[in-house]
């Protein structure tokens, strides 16, 4: 595990037990042929409920096969799986707009349906779907003393990206995507049509352009740090929620949270999850995991190295956390293959 930057979050939970909480949700702006590979073409809309199940007890309910891109990299759920073999962590997904309801043992459904298209305006009510989420942190319990806020929102890096432009952040180039060879120009023309979108007021133009985990996990983390160590484990998905939280100016209490994502995105020359944080105005630790698949006996994950799929399902968050226990990189590939191949 590698430090990103700024102060002392590990002191604080050295050791710690923790609770994993997966946002679901499903924009569908994922529809938009060739803006993800986040999953099986033509069911994409499925990739976070097929997280959600094989994270949760290592079987598929909703679907046969796991999630994967065209090459056949399967979805970062096996890491995050691994982990929670190793670990033991708890584990809850929290609905917020999936079209297919995970079969799970603890789901937390908030009534959220999944949002429209950014390409024809989202349609999301912004501070309705931001104030769930801080009533629902004000109201949630675990037993452990660290949280784990992941994701699985197949094109999230898309309307992430539309965010932090609407916002008037620097952003263009900041954004990870699930490709090797990112699809920029795609990507580029939809962001600039979701912004032609966004007019009024900053909650209006966030419900044009913004899906219901970025809306949501802002209010939720803003909220929840008041009372309790936060991980963000994502990749610059998870910094969009940091950039709203700041556009916003909700109040947050910014020593209790942690961004922790993998190499893959870190070490991306197509996005800057740096430069991303750079730009808030309070300070986050920010950390990256170092692990890697080179010596992975199953071909197929080697590609990872090569920078298919780098990041959702918090795998990164739960690779750091896999360290923070003391677990080495053998342990936790092992663990990965196993549960791949089982």
């Amino acid at each position: 595990m590698q430090f990103i930057g700024e102060g002392d979050f590990l002191e604080c939970v050295k050791g710690a037990k923790a609770t994993f909480l997966l946002a679901g949700s499903v924009t569908q702006t994922c529809e938009i042929e060739g803006i993800t590979q986040a999953g099986i073409p033509g069911i994409i809309h499925l990739t976070p409920t097929l997280d959600a199940e094989f994270v949760d007890s290592g079987k598929l309910f909703s679907l046969e096969s796991l999630a994967e891109t065209p090459k056949g990299v399967p979805t970062p759920a096996i890491i995050t799986r691994g982990v929670k073999v190793l670990s033991g962590f708890s584990f809850e997904t929290i609905d917020l707009g999936l079209r297919v309801k995970p079969q799970v043992n603890r789901l937390h459904n908030l009534a959220i349906k999944e949002s429209k298209s950014i390409a024809t305006g989202a349609k999301i009510d912004a501070k309705s779907i931001i104030e769930k989420g801080v009533a629902f942190a004000q109201a949630y319990i675990h037993p452990h003393k660290l949280l784990i806020l992941g994701e699985s929102t197949p094109s999230g890096t898309t309307t992430a990206y539309a965010v932090g432009k609407t916002l008037g952040y620097q952003c263009d180039g900041y954004f990870s995507s699930s490709f090797l060879h990112v699809p920029t120009s795609l990507k580029v023309q939809v962001v600039e049509k979701a912004v032609a979108f966004a007019k009024g007021d900053v909650y209006s133009r966030l419900g044009s352009v913004a899906d219901n985990m970025l809306l949501f996990c802002a209010g939720f983390v803003s909220a929840y740090s008041k009372t309790g160590k936060i991980i963000l484990g994502g990749g610059t998905q998870m910094a969009a929620v940091l950039l709203i939280i700041d556009a916003l100016g909700l109040e947050i209490e910014s020593q209790n949270i942690a961004l922790m994502t993998t190499k893959w995105v870190y070490e991306d020359t197509h996005s800057d999850i740096k430069g991303l944080l750079a730009q808030l105005s309070f300070e986050v630790d920010g950390y990256y995991s170092d692990f890697s698949f080179k010596d992975a006996t199953i071909p197929i994950l080697k590609l990872y190295d090569k920078g298919e799929a780098k990041e959702g399902v918090g795998a990164g968050a739960a690779l750091c956390y896999a360290k923070m226990l003391g677990f080495s990189d053998e342990e936790i590939l092992g663990e990965i293959e196993k549960v791949l191949i089982s």
